[in-house]
């Protein structure tokens, strides 16, 4: 395995889980790679290239290189470029040599992880760019691939933006379902402030909500669809006492301007909903 380490992240259990799907474990048949045991001599040697056929940011170098370890640990393995460059179409991003059938029963897993997580980066430093604004940090949501969490806010972290809440534990985040039950957006924050949590994040969508969720306790407030004049009239309102979050409706047309309201933060979903996969492409040669 890699020193590569992610708070609330197990690398070592995410590549034996990936591997024992893709090899079949437990199943009739199961628990090992046909093809490759069948073609390729199990002595057998490979040198081989990973390259990005697009230009993009780079994330999830150390996973890859996790998958090849765990079925070679003597494999030797050059990373050429590190999580978080920006390369041109064509560049070269690791050199291995190894065990053949090691590196072919890998070399999926690593090339999906490294594809979907270059992808996510290679879309948030677009948006970064699109945004143009030191003074706003770009954030991701909770639209995730459930179980790819941690890696998917790594790669957004690698794009150049942060985090917003990693899960349901952190901090409230109270939505316009829970205003409906709790019967107002005062009621809803006075409810999380008296159940103890400290970080309160209260998404409001007209501006006459704005006062009773702040008198209420909220820590931040999520400004809902709001086009930039309301957004810049409700960050005026807000005056500084907590930060300010614009969200939805927010794509690369328009993330310039409503970053450039005033607001401490723009989230936005897509990030990690959306994220095209990157081409990226792993070629060999035998020795």
């Amino acid at each position: 395995m890699t020193d590569f380490q992610i708070d609330g992240f197990d690398l070592a259990a995410f590549v034996a889980s990936t591997l024992a799907e893709d090899l079949g474990e437990g199943l009739p048949g199961g628990g090992h790679d046909v093809t490759s045991e069948s073609v390729i001599p199990a002595d057998a040697r490979f040198s081989g290239v990973m390259d990005s056929r697009d230009a993009i940011t780079v994330a999830g170098l150390p996973v890859a290189e996790a998958f090849f370890r765990a079925l070679d640990p003597a494999i030797l393995i050059e990373r050429l470029v590190e999580d978080g460059d920006r390369v041109a179409a064509g560049s070269d991003l690791m050199r291995l040599t190894g065990n053949a059938r090691a590196m072919l029963t890998a070399e999926r897993s690593a090339l999906n992880t490294v594809q979907h997580l270059s992808g996510i980066a290679t879309m948030v430093r677009a948006y970064v760019d699109a945004m143009d604004n030191p003074q706003c940090t770009l954030l991701d949501t909770r639209k995730t691939i459930p179980g790819l969490r941690h890696l998917e806010k790594y790669a957004v972290r690698m794009g150049g933006a942060a985090n917003h809440r990693m899960g349901l534990w952190d901090a409230a985040m109270i939505k316009d379902n829970h205003v409906l039950v709790a019967g107002n957006v005062g009621e809803a924050v006075r409810r999380a402030r008296a159940a103890g949590v400290k970080d309160i994040i209260c998404e409001v969508d007209r501006i006459d909500q704005i006062e009773p969720a702040l008198e209420a306790g909220a820590t931040r407030l999520l400004l809902d669809n709001m086009p930039p004049d309301t957004l810049r009239e409700a960050v005026a309102l807000v005056a500084g006492r907590v930060p300010t979050e614009a969200s939805g409706g927010i794509n690369l047309d328009t993330i310039k301007a409503k970053a450039a309201t005033g607001v401490n933060y723009v989230s936005v979903g897509r990030l990690t909903q959306s994220a095209p996969a990157a081409d990226i492409g792993l070629d060999f040669t035998p020795l």
